[in-house]
């Protein structure tokens, strides 16, 4: 500020005057904060964790989806029927009980199938959730194992024992229902 300027308002406002005392607004004091009561500390502090997180259960989607598949696949080659007769116990797998058999043999590699594909980067378009589909390839893969658990083909009627594998396709087939709905929870 010139000296002279300075002088005349020393003179006007009958007080030295100094701009050097003068506050610009880069110098302003930061606000007045008010220490917090303590009735609110205990909303302020860190609220212990659980030991597994949610994404962790539900990333249980995609795992227990390639492993219901891999599962549902495999139990077509298991005996689903069991009978014994004139001579040592003989069986049926699922792969000759007919075009059901098969059916479920190729639901679980088409959820193989998109396991892989999405491992790789494929992805369905947006309109299909993909948990979706998984949930609508195990409702049918169940649905043609109760078929086959409920009502024995006649061809086969010697074999009035079911075995153990048409409960393994039945357990994996409710199994891809429930990643399914693993992963539908995943997506939201």
């Amino acid at each position: 500020m010139p000296e002279a300027l300075e002088y005349s308002l020393q003179l006007r406002l009958g007080a030295s005057f100094s701009a050097k005392s003068v506050q610009t607004p880069d110098e302003t004091p930061d606000p007045y904060v008010a220490p917090a009561s303590e009735e609110d500390d205990w909303l302020v502090a860190p609220q212990p964790r659980p030991s597994r997180s949610f994404e962790q259960v539900w990333g249980w989607g995609h795992q227990l989806t390639w492993v219901s598949g891999l599962v549902l696949a495999v139990s077509a080659f298991t005996d689903w029927y069991v009978g014994s007769g004139e001579g040592p116990t003989t069986s049926v797998i699922a792969w000759h009980t007919g075009a059901l058999g098969k059916l479920v043999f190729f639901i679980g590699l088409a959820v193989l199938a998109l396991v892989a594909l999405r491992e790789s980067g494929i992805e369905l378009p947006a309109t299909v959730p993909e948990s979706l589909v998984v949930i609508a390839l195990g409702a049918l893969s169940t649905i043609f194992v109760l078929i086959r658990l409920i009502s024995v083909p006649d061809e086969f009627f010697g074999w009035n024992s079911r075995g153990i594998g048409i409960f393994i396709s039945l357990l994996a087939s409710l199994a891809v229902i429930a990643a399914g709905l693993l992963r539908a929870g995943e997506e939201l």
